[in-house]
């Protein structure tokens, strides 16, 4: 692994708590993104602003890493979107505090109304479907600080197409992918699936998402690095040139 960063070590301790997570996210930035800097977070008076707007307190979890990473738009907004202080929203239910929209609009991320009290509260995801009555905030992770490592690294597999890379899979593949990749300790999720949940694995100096037997992302640290594990995970690799 990568000197002075062991991801799967880190990451290890990232899920078991807000300071875990926080410090998860500074190594992992710093080692396959850019280290975070001064002014990579919003000031305490956006967040301020957003509270008095909404009528609401912002739980400590998410003010924090509001502070610490909430600009770094190459961090959490490659695909899916984290949203400013300024566009938090309560949902027209006022049933939860949205913050996150998948990047073509087809789901929310929120925090119930009702646990906003908590430190580290759950997080919902909503599907934005025809049928609007049956819309339900469904469970996603257990804890925010645990959604804001899971955005990293999901947004961190949207980067540069020379990194980045998408097979549709099948058993075959998935069988190499755990054949030549680690189970990375982060829980599988969303909260309560088992048959497509969703899985983290690490190779060589490449990140892997398998996506409920359905796709595999991949990101290396290098194009060389991706280039391996298309080599050990054959198939048609979306941004494959070779």
């Amino acid at each position: 692994m990568t000197q002075g960063f062991e991801l799967a070590a880190s990451l290890a301790g990232g899920v078991e708590g807000r300071s875990g997570a926080w410090s998860f996210i500074q190594g992992f930035a710093a080692h396959w993104a850019g280290a975070l800097e001064s002014g990579d977070g919003w000031a305490e008076a956006d967040l301020v602003a957003a509270e008095e707007r909404l009528g609401v307190w912002l739980p400590a979890a998410l003010r924090e890493a509001y502070l610490l990473f909430g600009r770094r738009r190459d961090l959490t907004s490659n695909h899916d979107v984290l949203l400013g202080p300024s566009e938090l929203y309560v949902d027209d239910a006022k049933e939860a505090l949205v913050f996150r929209h998948e990047n073509q609009g087809a789901a929310s991320w929120g925090i119930l109304l009702d646990s906003l009290q908590d430190d580290d509260p759950a997080v919902f995801m909503r599907p934005d479907l025809a049928d609007k009555s049956a819309e339900q905030w469904a469970g996603w992770l257990e804890r925010l600080s645990l959604c804001f490592v899971e955005i990293v690294l999901s947004e961190s597999l949207q980067a540069d197409e020379e990194l980045c890379d998408f097979l549709e899979a099948d058993d075959d593949s998935i069988g190499l992918l755990e054949e030549n990749a680690v189970r990375l300790p982060f829980p599988a999720y969303p909260v309560g699936e088992d048959e497509h949940a969703i899985r983290w694995f690490l190779g060589q100096d490449v990140l892997l998402r398998n996506d409920g037997g359905l796709a595999v992302l991949a990101r290396g640290r290098t194009a060389e690095d991706l280039g391996r594990v298309r080599d050990l995970i054959p198939g048609d690799w979306l941004n494959d040139c070779r």
